[in-house]
């Protein structure tokens, strides 16, 4: 079984856009409840191929040659999963509860890679 990285996306815009739509806080908190039990659904039904949960990402720092800077960028969260290839990964992100329940906007799956030169 290859190992696949699933990062989950999402906008500021699409968020924004998400709460002016569910402005009453009662209505966003129900979409909450929901989103997280299909959330709960997708997990159990994946069960045997996640690796890794995984977490939600919060703010970036960027370190380069120039130092570290604050940035943004639209990784939201992420989670590793296996399957015998590229396509069976990322049909088990179909239709997720990210992006059709909450504002997120994708799910990229990249494939883990082995470090050159090592056995392991």
């Amino acid at each position: 079984m290859k190992k696949f990285m699933a990062v989950f996306t999402g906008t500021a815009s699409a968020r924004e856009k998400a709460e002016r739509e569910l402005a009453d806080e009662a209505a966003r908190n129900e979409r909450d409840r929901k989103g997280m039990e299909a959330w709960g659904q997708w997990v159990e039904a994946h069960r045997d191929a996640i690796v890794e949960m995984g977490a939600p990402l919060g703010r970036t720092k960027r370190i380069g040659r120039d130092g570290i800077s604050d940035i943004s960028n639209n990784l939201a969260a992420y989670t590793v999963v296996q399957a015998p290839s590229y396509d069976a990964a990322a049909k088990m992100f179909e239709n997720h509860p990210h992006f059709t329940i909450f504002p997120g906007d994708a799910v990229e799956v990249m494939e883990c890679l082995p470090i050159p030169g090592s056995t392991g």
